[in-house]
């Protein structure tokens, strides 16, 4: 699968999370790159794919983890630099 954007979805809580993420990989072709613990209850989850599969899916999960709770923010980033990979493991 070309890897040509990043999505990610913030929630409060790491159930909101699961719940975002197992509809985002439901609903697209993305995978799940990792997670991180931000600190005051946040979560991040990050996904890659292709633009369009990336936008769904962020779209999807948001939507599902907003009826369990409280999402934060989300962000797609089309064609990222290659140097992005350097500030996290999320990045493959």
């Amino acid at each position: 699968m070309a890897r040509q954007a990043i999505g990610m979805i913030e929630c409060k809580g790491l159930i909101c999370l699961m719940e975002a993420s197992d509809a985002a990989l439901k609903s697209a072709d993305v995978s799940m790159t990792g997670w991180e613990k931000i600190g005051s209850g946040l979560v991040t989850g990050f996904y890659t794919g292709d633009v369009a599969a990336v936008k769904a899916a962020i779209e999807a999960g948001a939507e599902a983890a907003s009826q369990i709770g409280e999402v934060v923010a989300v962000q797609v980033i089309p064609r990222p630099h290659d140097d992005l990979g350097k500030l996290g493991s999320w990045i493959s």
